[in-house]
């Protein structure tokens, strides 16, 4: 389907006008009007586009401003902005790579921080022997902190399980949770405590919740000192400063925006147990489907959702996307036709 506008709340499909739930905009921020007019005014301070080093001789404030409030949300000593969450996963990468040689990826884990040479973290069913031996060694441990396909954040109590004899570091991918889960949207990084872990690492995409075209990393304050002099870093230009300062400047209305979406949610889950070939949780604005006749039934009762075939899934994914631009009326058409599928 080729559109002509950004789909929000409703989306024309060939003529036809439907409710959309699909999408990542969880709080609705990109056609928030109060949300584009702080952008517009930041465009008239940054201009449209800087393209150069952040290591260059002039720097922009905005950088260490939005990236100082970054990291008191996300829980991290500090925090670095990039121009997209994939760069951020990149980086981080081939950062861990310099001074490590076994990678293991938590199943299903997205893409951005999955390294060509990583192994399983888990071997039918348990740990991966290696994870257990006594060989004294440094490993990564990848893991999206919530699955493109779960509603819930991972459980990270393996950690426990491994071995004593590794220096274990975490890295975790944010990318659908900051901004929306835990109790101000400040996300999972600093709720993962494990007594094992050397490092821990979070990075994110800034334009799922946040509508800010770009992305983070998070960490102690050496990983972010060294990456600000990693050769990728250096030659690429940094994110848009627009969006940094439209992201300081809407902290008030993202909370909002925020309560606005648990409201939302409030009303479809708070009375409504879905029937049980749906995957949900009442606290997070995604629900799964994996019945193939899902997208044409919606459809044919006025809904689009998301509905295409991801990376490192074997199908197709229908997800239902629940955002704080929502309408009452538009969640109780949802729900009806929810409750009818069969």
């Amino acid at each position: 389907m080729t559109i002509e506008h950004f789909p929000d709340r409703t989306i024309s499909v060939a003529g036809e006008t439907y409710l959309y739930f699909g999408g990542t905009s969880y709080l609705g921020m990109a056609t928030n009007p109060e949300f584009q007019n702080l952008l517009c005014d930041s465009i008239k301070i940054w201009g449209t586009a800087y393209g150069s080093s952040r290591n260059a001789n002039i720097k922009l404030s905005i950088y260490k401003k939005a990236e100082d409030v970054l990291a008191k949300i996300i829980g991290a000593d500090a925090a670095l902005t990039v121009s997209s969450g994939t760069l951020a996963g990149k980086i981080v990468i081939d950062y861990l790579s310099k001074d490590h040689r076994k990678f293991y990826h938590y199943p299903k884990t997205h893409p951005a921080i999955l390294k060509s040479s990583s192994v399983p973290l888990f071997v039918e069913g348990a740990l991966h022997p290696d994870l257990t031996d006594t060989v004294e060694e440094a490993i990564v441990v990848t893991a999206d902190a919530l699955l493109s396909l779960a509603v819930e954040p991972t459980n990270f109590d393996f950690l426990n399980a491994i071995s004593p004899s590794k220096r274990v570091t975490l890295l975790l991918d944010e990318s659908h949770s900051l901004g929306v889960v835990g109790s101000r949207g400040d996300g999972v990084f600093k709720t993962v405590n494990y007594p094992r872990l050397v490092q821990k690492i979070m990075i994110s995409s800034l334009t799922k919740a946040y509508s800010c075209s770009g992305g983070v990393i998070a960490g102690n304050q050496q990983l972010i000192n060294t990456i600000k002099n990693d050769a990728v870093f250096i030659s690429a230009a940094g994110m848009n400063p627009i969006f940094l300062q439209t992201f300081v400047e809407a902290q008030e209305l993202l909370q909002d925006q925020l309560q606005k979406l648990r409201a939302n949610l409030q009303f479809l889950f708070g009375d409504t147990n879905l029937p049980s070939n749906f995957i949900y949780d009442a606290d997070y604005p995604v629900i799964y489907s994996s019945s193939e006749g899902i997208f044409d039934y919606l459809k044919s009762k006025g809904i689009i959702i998301t509905n295409f075939k991801y990376p490192n899934y074997d199908m197709l994914m229908n997800r239902i996307v629940i955002t704080a631009n929502h309408t009452k009326q538009d969640i109780k058409q949802l729900k009806s036709a929810l409750l009818a599928f069969q």
